[in-house]
């Protein structure tokens, strides 16, 4: 199978699909990797590095694309739909419940699309998920702290305080994958940190893990809105697997809290947990409502792009490399997790929840693979 790795176009992607390991695992496995130039500077990857892995150097977008396999990072562009056929295989992030157009055009075009977000295990995990939601917690807090400087319309607050100040306050809602790892970081700069959840066993998890150092509340509407009254920097942390992000936090929350607050939602690329979020870039990052800063960056992973590119790849590879040995139809039927990642094919919307998002026919994956 013929492999293509193309640049990503959206501002400031500074990831891509593909590592030199990964090449030389395909190569390995005698199938071509077709690498567009360029496409691995902002992770400080060399064509030259990428030559020596095995892979063949692309001198255009139209050629990387023109590969059976298609491997990137995020959701294509408009600008890249026009590379879109009948039976090219799409393996990326593509996060549909909040793209209704790019979900049309990918039918239309007969793409297959794998989602990297809906590849689910037995156990409900989503193994190419976590990478980036680790990430993505971490930063989270991270440019939150940053955001509460007053220079940048926060509050003046420094989440540790010092001695004889109050500590900054954070909300988190969600305990996974993203909202442990921002409880961890902020934790670690010594904030009070609450993580609001509806799963008992997580909140007990949490308890464990963190001890004393956090608080645990359940996830209900009166608990919301007294924490986002209360805290300083809020982090929406909500997933639902493939479907449409639940809206925890109301304007009217928004209109109650503190000028300078600062909310930071992970959930952007699937819609949002909170009800004023709207996507931005690492250009223009954040904006006020109602005098709270918001921080809304569909790829916020991107900025961190050697750890992300690496830590995000490991993962990847392996269902990378089995798609292409057996083919998307019989590594569909071999493991029911690549099964799960089919969110398009043959013209159909194959994942229950994106088809429900857009109000478009859901075909189950195993009748759309014939």
């Amino acid at each position: 199978m013929l492999i293509g790795v193309p640049k990503e176009i959206k501002t400031r992607e500074y990831r891509v699909g593909m590592t030199p390991a990964g090449v030389r695992a395909l190569v390995g496995h005698g199938h071509k990797v077709l690498v567009e130039s360029g496409a691995g500077e902002g992770s400080g990857i060399s064509d030259e590095a990428y030559g020596r892995a095995g892979a063949l150097i692309a001198r255009s977008a139209a050629e990387a694309w023109s590969a059976d396999m298609v491997v990137k990072v995020k959701e294509p562009l408009p600008a890249e739909y026009g590379h879109f056929r009948q039976g090219l295989l799409l393996y990326t992030y593509l996060h549909l419940a909040a793209e209704p157009d790019l979900t049309r055009e990918l039918a239309r075009r007969g793409v297959t699309g794998v989602a990297y977000e809906t590849i689910q295990h037995e156990d409900g995990s989503l193994p190419l998920l976590r990478p980036m939601s680790e990430v993505a917690g971490r930063m989270a807090v991270q440019v939150g702290a940053s955001c509460l400087e007053k220079e940048r319309g926060g509050k003046g607050v420094l989440l540790g305080g010092v001695p004889g100040t109050r500590r900054g306050r954070v909300a988190i809602l969600g305990g996974g994958v993203v909202g442990r790892n921002a409880a961890t970081i902020a934790v670690g700069m010594g904030a009070q940190v609450t993580v609001l959840d509806v799963r008992a066993e997580t909140m007990s998890y949490l308890e464990d893990v963190f001890g004393g150092a956090i608080e645990t509340l359940y996830s209900n509407a009166e608990n919301i809105e007294m924490m986002c009254e209360r805290a300083d920097l809020v982090v929406g942390a909500v997933l639902v697997p493939g479907a449409k992000a639940p809206q925890l936090v109301t304007e009217e929350h928004i209109r109650r809290m503190e000028r300078g607050t600062v909310v930071v939602d992970v959930a952007v690329d699937q819609g949002g947990c909170i009800a004023t979020c709207r996507p931005t870039t690492h250009d223009n990052p954040t904006y006020e409502v109602h005098g709270v800063v918001h921080y809304c960056v569909t790829n916020m992973p991107g900025a961190v792009s050697h750890t992300s590119t690496w830590a995000l790849t490991n993962t990847t590879i392996g269902y990378a490399v089995a798609i292409a040995n057996q083919g998307i139809v019989a590594a569909a039927k071999a493991d029911r997790s690549v099964a799960l990642g089919i969110n398009t094919h043959g013209g159909h919307v194959t994942y229950g929840p994106v088809a429900a998002a857009h109000r478009l026919e859901y075909v189950p994956v195993e009748r759309a693979l014939g």
